[in-house]
């Protein structure tokens, strides 16, 4: 315990010097209703898409389980994620994940600005989590990641590590979770310089409300990014309400401060940072769905699906 806590610690205070460089399509990773909740889903537990945020969070998931997402993003840009979920019993919690980031195809040019062809940019992550209990109600879990970036003719390589604990107030109906993501390093380069992974800490809450269908949802984020003040880096936040309508439909709400400070000018915000979205929920199979508004034009949409395989 005290290993993994001083560990921990030490993460922490290295990825406070991080800078946001390449492989910044791992920020973007989240399903329909992580979307719908404006990515405050480092404490949220029993949901599979959530090792994307807090890999500790697949202790807590069911025997067996798969889920997808798909991510409509602006023009040709479309991106997708599986996870499958396994536990053996006396071992622990086990699951693999893929993401996939297509950006199109582009006009390749000549120094004279003639076109001379096309050529295409990539994105790939492949990951295997474990995780357990570490104590009473204490889960823990780690991804080992590679991933691949690819541009016309040149290709990077790298390796990341995800860490992550998650603690569980059952009486108070609370969870608090903390995760640091995209820890590693390249091991092959575009042209030969390296460049630093978009490292990336979270930490959040989420309480489930007495005598209101109401799940709230409170988290940092990107807490490693480097700023101008100390205390700036807490301006990135997100907030997100799962309201539950019986026991089959769920409506979402959510606000990111960061996006709708950043994104777009003062007379354009409109509804950027703010998303939503609805999940219908069935015996073994759920659907969700999320909308964002990132700018003043540009919307984003995931579509997700989760079966349950039972034990």
């Amino acid at each position: 315990m005290k290993n993994l806590i001083f560990g921990l610690i030490f993460l922490l205070t290295f990825t406070l010097f991080a800078k946001e460089t390449t492989f910044n399509f791992l920020r973007y990773t989240g399903s329909a209703r992580s979307s719908g909740l404006a990515g405050a889903f480092v404490s949220i537990s029993d949901d599979p898409s959530a090792l994307f945020f807090n890999p500790a969070s697949v202790a807590t998931n069911s025997d067996k389980n798969f889920s997808a997402t798909f991510f409509k993003h602006v023009l040709d840009v479309n991106s997708g994620s599986v996870s499958y979920h396994r536990k053996w019993k006396d071992i622990g919690n086990f699951a693999l994940s893929a993401v996939y980031t297509n950006y199109g195809s582009f006009d390749k040019t000549d120094p004279n600005g003639q076109v001379i062809g096309t050529f295409s940019a990539n994105d790939f992550s492949f990951g295997i989590t474990y995780a357990n209990i570490l104590d009473t109600n204490l889960y823990y879990g780690g991804t080992l990641k590679i991933l691949s970036s690819n541009i016309d003719n040149y290709s990077s390589l790298a390796f990341a590590i995800d860490a992550g604990l998650l603690y569980l107030i059952p009486e108070k109906r609370t969870s608090i979770g903390f995760s640091i993501l995209h820890f590693g390093t390249q091991l092959s380069t575009f042209d030969g310089t390296r460049e630093s992974l978009p490292l990336d800490i979270r930490i959040g809450v989420s309480h489930r409300l007495r005598g209101l269908p109401l799940l709230l949802n409170f988290s940092f984020y990107n807490l490693a990014d480097q700023t101008s003040k100390f205390f700036d880096r807490f301006l990135k936040f997100s907030i997100g309400g799962e309201f539950y309508f019986g026991e089959y439909v769920n409506l979402r709400l959510g606000y990111d401060n960061n996006i709708r400070k950043y994104s777009s000018s003062s007379k354009d915000k409109k509804f950027t940072g703010f998303c939503g979205g609805i999940g219908l929920k069935f015996k073994e199979l759920n659907f969700d769905y999320g909308i964002s508004q990132v700018g003043a034009s540009a919307l984003f949409h995931r579509f997700s699906i989760y079966y349950d395989f039972g034990e």
